[in-house]
Order: C-alpha cells, then sequence, then structure tokens
C-alpha cells in the first residue's frame, strides 16, 4: 500500500461525519505533495531555484531590490527553469533551507584596519580579562553612549487606548516640541544604569555623565574602571583618554572598532528603551520625554539583570575567517 494511502486511510470520523484525525490528514498531505514535487519537478529544477533565490535580482538585470515570491515565480518560468509552479510548491521548497530573500538587514562590514585587536579586548572585557589576565573584584567595566534627538512629538490629537479588535491609535500627525540626548552608562557586571538628559551632545556633557558616576562609590575607590566608548566626537581617541584619566586616575577608556557600535552593550539598552518607552513617541514637551526616561530608566534598574553576552572572542575569530574568504567584500 502506498505510504500517502497508508496514512489516509487511518482517519477516522466522528457521529456527524467531520473527520476526527486533522493531525494524521495533514500529515498524508504534506507526503502527498512532496510525492507529488518529486514526481513533476526534477531535483535539479529544485536546485536552480533556490540558487536564483540566493541571487541579487539587479545582477541580473532586474529593476528589483529584492525578490518576492511572486517576482521570483516569474523569473523562473521567464528563465525556463519550469513552464510553470504554484506559489505554494515554490515557498515550500524555499521553507525548507529557511530561504526569505524577500527580507533584508543593514549591516556594515568592517573596516577598521585594527578591528581584531579593538574588538577582542572589549570581548575580553566582557569575560572579565585584560590583556590576558583575569580582573580583579575591584575592577569594574562598563558601556557608555550617547542616544542622540529624542524628540518629543507632542500628537494633533490624544493617542486612543487599545479595544477589542483593534490596537492602540496614534495620531499620525505631530507638533516637535525639543528634543534630548539621552547619555547613559551601563555596568556590564553589577547590571546598573547610569543616564540623563542633555541638550545637546559634546564633550561637556559627557564629563558630566563620567563624573556622575565616577564620584559614587563603588567606583570612586576602585582599583580600574574601564570605560567601552564608541569614535564620537564626545570622546574620541588617546585625547579623550588623556582627557578623563587626569581627572579620574582610575579610568581606563577602550575604543570599539570604528562602525562596530554593536559590540557596545549600552545599545542594547537603548534598544530597550526605544521599544518600550519611545515607540510610539507621544509626549507633550520636553519635560514629560525627560520624566519618562528618568523613570523608565528607574524601573528597569529594579529588575535588571547582565545581559547575556554570548559572541566570546573563539566566534571573532571565526567570523574574520569567514571574512578572508570573502576579498571581494575587503575590498569594498
Amino acid at each position: 500500500m502506498p505510504l500517502a494511502l497508508a496514512w489516509i486511510r487511518r482517519a477516522k470520523s466522528s457521529a456527524s461525519g467531520v473527520s476526527v484525525s486533522t493531525l494524521t490528514d495533514c500529515l498524508a498531505s504534506k507526503i502527498t505533495r512532496a510525492v507529488a514535487d518529486q514526481r513533476v519537478f526534477p531535483p535539479a529544477v529544485m536546485i536552480e531555484i533556490k540558487a536564483l533565490a540566493c541571487e541579487l535580482p539587479s545582477r541580473r538585470g532586474l529593476p528589483l531590490a529584492r525578490w518576492s515570491l511572486a517576482e521570483l515565480r516569474r523569473e523562473a518560468v521567464a528563465q525556463g527553469l519550469v513552464a510553470q509552479i504554484s506559489g505554494t510548491t515554490l515557498w515550500r521548497w524555499l521553507s525548507h533551507d529557511a530561504l526569505r530573500p524577500w527580507r533584508h538587514r543593514c549591516w556594515i562590514f568592517p573596516r577598521d584596519p585594527a578591528f581584531a585587536i579593538k574588538a577582542g579586548r572589549i570581548l575580553d572585557l566582557y569575560q572579565r580579562r585584560w590583556e590576558n589576565k583575569a580582573l580583579g573584584p575591584r575592577d569594574y567595566v562598563l558601556s557608555a553612549d550617547e542616544k542622540t534627538s529624542i524628540q518629543a512629538r507632542r500628537r494633533k490629537h490624544p493617542s486612543l487606548p487599545p479595544a477589542p479588535g483593534r490596537p492602540i491609535y496614534v495620531e499620525h500627525e505631530y507638533a516637535r516640541t525639543g528634543a534630548w540626548a539621552y547619555i547613559a552608562a551601563w555596568d556590564v557586571r553589577r547590571a546598573k544604569v547610569f543616564g540623563r538628559c542633555e541638550r545637546k551632545t559634546g564633550i561637556v556633557p559627557f564629563d558630566r555623565l563620567v563624573a556622575q558616576v565616577m564620584r559614587q562609590q563603588p567606583y570612586r575607590s576602585a582599583r580600574r574602571v574601564f570605560w567601552i566608548v564608541d569614535n564620537g566626537s564626545s570622546h574620541r581617541g588617546q585625547r579623550a583618554a588623556a582627557r578623563l584619566r587626569a581627572k579620574w586616575p582610575n579610568i581606563i577608556l577602550v575604543h570599539t572598532p570604528v562602525h562596530a557600535s554593536w559590540l557596545n552593550q549600552i545599545e542594547v539598552y537603548f534598544s530597550i528603551v526605544q521599544r518600550k518607552l519611545l515607540t510610539p513617541n507621544d509626549f507633550a514637551n520636553l519635560a514629560a520625554l525627560r520624566d519618562q526616561l528618568m523613570r523608565f530608566q528607574q524601573r528597569y534598574q529594579q529588575s535588571a539583570k547582565p545581559f547575556e553576552w554570548t559572541f566570546t572572542r573563539a566566534d571573532l575569530d571565526i567570523l574574520l575567517e569567514k571574512l578572508k574568504q570573502k576579498p571581494d567584500r575587503l575590498a569594498a
């Protein structure tokens, strides 16, 4: 007895005649479709269409940014790969290898010539190591940055709460009432967050945040306090390191590679702020926005835990080895 039929014949019906073996029917349907695919389309066709899905349409001279299911189907027919194919079959083939060519994700290719060295130092700090030695109990690691230009947008109609059958309603039009720069630092091991709102970014506002942290314990009497920062103008280069060290002798400024803020854990906290507080953006004025930012910071602190940072120096080595295999990207 064919396998598909064997599954189908096991189905039973209730007294009303409705099947009570939905799962069995579903499995039978999948097996039947798989058998049909193998009978109608040779494996080579499936491979060619998946290869097509892994190309950029523009490299084939098509005025498309990315494939949709319909466009991929159209191109497969136009190229003579198949005479016809259903969208369901095409979707099933792509799903088998988790191919979703209609989606895209932005990224920045590493261009810093010292990327491996700088990234390695930061990953070591997250593992409580510095220059091949374990950090001591009086060593602290903080991650800091600025979230710039957070606007206070007053909607021209009050937002409406959710109701059965509909989400929150937020008026599209708004009036800008100003913007804050939210400058914050995150203690990687203690899961403590420190932040302040400033009218603009710069050396002076950033130094105020540093003072806010360093004047309190345990940082004031710590052996070393590592500050991980990006290459923004407020804390760029050795000049910034020397400036802060002159005020706070136990500070060690550690810079991320250029265009590698993803290595800075404060960005994880900023993404939480963006998702939970600032989207949608609906604040009557700057005072209300500042109040909410500080209250959110206090609320988050009550249940904060260290981020589960899983990307290690070993993962970095694997990534860099993969990038070596793509010289065309390295030359970009």
